[in-house]
């Protein structure tokens, strides 16, 4: 049995897509590679066919109609065969000693009878143009090298959640919880971080720097300009993450229901702060609609989430609340290095 699946969706991906394949192609036959070719219109599907051609035991090539990165992440976890699921953006790449100690860890775990049913490892903000690099480590939030649950979890500090980039599941417990993203949308991997959570029962951290997250294209989903310009896909997922579960109470551990409270109010944050940015009275009503979903899907939920330090600050009043508001999200920005 293959261990892991990777699954890397490329949508005219040419430019950049065989450095992160080539950094997957050591893990040998311990892994899968399943290339989705989201409808390209440039060579990404020749690239991936040659890679499949030369690699037949570890990669293989799905090419479909263009559905977004979503769709391709679903048509990954439906053909995967591996043990475990990891998605790989195509412009992002894996550590290649950082990659060896995951698949050991897993091998050993594996033969003990004591597979997790998620493993985190650290990722790192590469931004090439300013020649910056910051890793985002989870070793003062999690036990290290032990298997643990979500009752033993400490705090998570501000700006710190899990990223799709820092995630490994099993693959069934994916089917299991029934993990569908939508499609020709952006932003899904906050659904993909946390929908699956409280199906998770057993987790193992590994205090590794794995994934290298690439921030700098001009067309990237993170550039602030383009996040602007698909507030309204941001919104979409801000909702779809808050009809996942009825929050607080339905999570039987009280420390994972307050981190997805909290990862619920930065994602509203999020929106109120591109909302304001964008400054139009369209966006004004659609940040007043965004509050009222809240309150009309759970009155509680809402409580509980307007209560958090973010919500504060999103609701500051007035143009001079906007102006905070905004300075306050452009400080962490330049801090903790995100888009």
């Amino acid at each position: 049995m293959k261990i892991i699946t990777f699954t890397i969706p490329c949508y005219n991906s040419a430019a950049y897509m065989e450095r992160c394949i080539d950094t997957l192609l050591p893990c040998g036959n311990d892994v899968e590679v399943i290339i989705v070719n989201d409808g390209s219109t440039d060579d990404t599907g020749k690239i991936a066919d040659k890679y499949a051609a030369q690699y037949p035991e570890i990669v293989r090539v799905i090419h479909q109609e263009n559905g977004g990165h979503g769709e391709a992440v679903n048509a990954g976890i439906k053909n995967a065969s591996g043990l475990y699921f990891k998605v790989v953006d195509s412009d992002d790449w894996l550590d290649d000693q950082g990659i060896v100690e995951v698949l050991q860890t897993l091998k050993s775990l594996m033969d003990d009878n004591s597979a997790p049913d998620m493993m985190i490892c650290n990722y790192i903000y590469e931004k090439l143009q300013e020649g910056t690099r910051h890793v985002i480590n989870y070793n003062n939030v999690f036990p290290h090298n032990q298997m643990f649950g979500w009752d033993d979890i400490r705090r998570f500090p501000p700006f710190k959640y899990l990223l799709m980039h820092s995630l490994i599941y099993r693959t069934q417990l994916l089917h299991e919880c029934e993990l569908k993203l939508p499609k020709h949308t952006f932003y899904v991997d906050s659904i993909y971080a946390y929908q699956p959570l409280p199906s998770v029962k057993t987790i193992y951290y590994l205090d590794v720097d794995l994934y290298h997250y690439f921030i700098g294209r001009e067309d990237q989903s993170v550039n602030e300009s383009v996040m602007l310009k698909r507030i309204d896909q941001q919104l979409l997922v801000t909702r779809i993450m808050i009809g996942c579960h009825s929050l607080p109470g339905s999570i039987s551990s009280k420390k994972l229901s307050r981190y997805m409270l909290s990862y619920l109010a930065m994602m509203l944050t999020i929106c109120t702060v591109f909302l304001r940015i964008s400054g139009t009275r369209e966006d004004q009503t659609k940040e007043k609609e965004l509050w009222s979903f809240l309150t009309s899907c759970d009155n509680a939920l809402y409580q509980h989430v307007s209560s958090k330090f973010w919500r504060m600050v999103a609701n500051l009043p007035g143009s001079s609340g906007n102006r905070i508001t905004v300075g306050i999200y452009k400080i962490a920005r330049k801090v903790y290095k995100f888009n």
